[in-house]
C-alpha cells in the first residue's frame, strides 16, 4: 500500500504531460496502432462506424483534434474520427501509383536495385532528402522515390 501512496502522486504529475503530448498542431502524420481500428462518422463511440481498418501501421493524416478523438484522412481519401489512443506517432508510408516501386541502396536512379515494392506495401518511413526516402518494409530496407509514397513529406 505504501508503494501506491508514493507512486500515485508521481503518476498524476505525468498525466498532464501525456495529455499535452496528444495535443499537436494539425495537420500531422500518424499510423494505426493495431490491426483493428474503427473509423466513426463523429467524435464519440455513440456515432456509427463508417470503416473498420485491418492494417496496423497504415499511415493517416490527422486534420483535427477533439477531446481524445482525431479526425483523420486515409490514403484513399476517406475521412472520419478515430480514438487518439488507437493512433501511433510513428511515421509510416504506403507505396502508391502504378506498377512496382524500385527500392534502391542509395538516393538516385543509378543506385543498385535491392527489390521492388508493389502498391499497397506499408513500411517505416525514415528521412527524406532530395526526393528520396528511407523505407523499411518488414526489415527490407532501402530508398524509394518520395513521389511513390503516401505519408511522406509535409502533411
Amino acid at each position: 500500500m505504501r508503494f501506491f501512496a508514493r507512486v500515485l502522486p508521481l503518476a498524476m504529475l505525468c498525466l498532464p504531460a501525456a495529455l499535452a503530448a496528444q495535443e499537436r498542431d494539425t495537420p500531422y502524420w500518424a499510423s494505426l496502432r493495431s490491426n483493428e481500428v474503427n473509423m466513426r462518422v463523429g467524435p464519440s463511440e455513440d456515432y456509427q462506424i463508417s470503416w473498420l481498418y485491418h492494417r496496423q501501421g497504415l499511415p493517416v493524416k490527422v486534420v483535427r483534434l477533439r477531446e481524445g478523438w482525431r479526425l483523420v484522412r486515409d490514403p484513399d481519401g476517406a475521412q472520419g474520427w478515430i480514438l487518439a489512443r488507437l493512433l501511433n506517432p510513428a511515421r509510416t508510408a504506403i507505396v502508391t501509383g502504378k506498377g512496382l516501386a524500385a527500392i534502391r541502396d542509395g538516393r538516385s536512379e543509378g543506385a543498385k536495385l535491392l527489390w521492388n515494392a508493389e502498391p499497397g506495401v506499408i513500411g517505416k518511413l525514415g528521412d527524406c532528402d532530395d526526393g528520396w526516402c528511407k523505407f523499411d518494409a518488414a526489415g527490407h530496407k532501402g530508398y524509394v522515390k518520395q513521389s511513390r509514397l503516401w505519408g511522406a513529406g509535409e502533411p
